[in-house]
């Protein structure tokens, strides 16, 4: 008996370590990451009117998400990820216009357009390339909207993530009336089209650097 009680104890005991030696393994596979600026990181807003279509674009934003790899180094999940970028660091080509946009957009009250996940699935699509479908609420002008998005997250050797996606929308559902230039003879269109090309850098590797 004292030697099946032994063998038990021993049993115990490795399970344990093997529990407590996986742990920091575990928690080294979830790592917050924070968008990192660069010259092709950036987001944009397109649209089109009666007269021509047009783009607004801003390359100054804050972001972060909590990425976890498997035991393989493969992504497996995206948890606690947000989003948002100033509404008046969206420009186009023409002055006029982004003061009347931001006008409509109630930029003075609301001076972020914001998006918060509320879930994703990750599948792979190819060595380091991976599917994420996302779900989140973005907040445009006071409104909040909750969308499903398709993105492609792209994993480099350094482990930066860069994900690439885009999303279409219409003002209206944002409680936005199209605006309209020049004595109304340009008038904005209800569609648009958010693209997005966003990295993220290990938030650690920021703080040291």
């Amino acid at each position: 008996m004292k030697k099946i009680n032994k063998q038990v104890s021993t049993a115990f005991i490795a399970l344990v370590a093997v529990v407590l030696l996986g742990i920091p393994q575990l928690l080294k596979a979830q790592t917050t990451f924070k968008f990192f600026p660069g010259k092709d990181a950036n987001i944009k807003v397109l649209g089109s009117s009666n007269v021509h279509d047009w783009t607004m674009e801003s390359l100054v934003m804050e972001s972060q998400g909590d990425f976890k790899f498997d035991a393989d180094n493969q992504l497996h999940s995206l948890t606690a990820f947000s989003f948002s970028v100033d509404a008046k660091s969206l420009k186009s080509e023409h002055e006029s216009m982004d003061n009347r946009t931001y006008k409509c957009m109630k930029a003075d009250k609301f001076p972020k357009v914001t998006y918060k996940l509320t879930s994703a699935t990750i599948t792979p699509v190819q060595k380091n390339k991976y599917l994420v479908k996302a779900t989140g609420e973005l907040t445009i002008a006071g409104t909040t909207q909750t969308i499903a998005m398709d993105i492609t997250a792209t994993v480099a050797q350094d482990k930066t993530i860069i994900c690439i996606g885009s999303e279409k929308l219409k003002l209206t559902d944002y409680n936005i009336q199209p605006p309209s230039f020049m004595l109304g003879a340009m008038k904005v269109k209800n569609d648009l089209t958010i693209q997005f090309t966003l990295q993220y850098k290990n938030a650690q590797l920021l703080t040291k650097n």
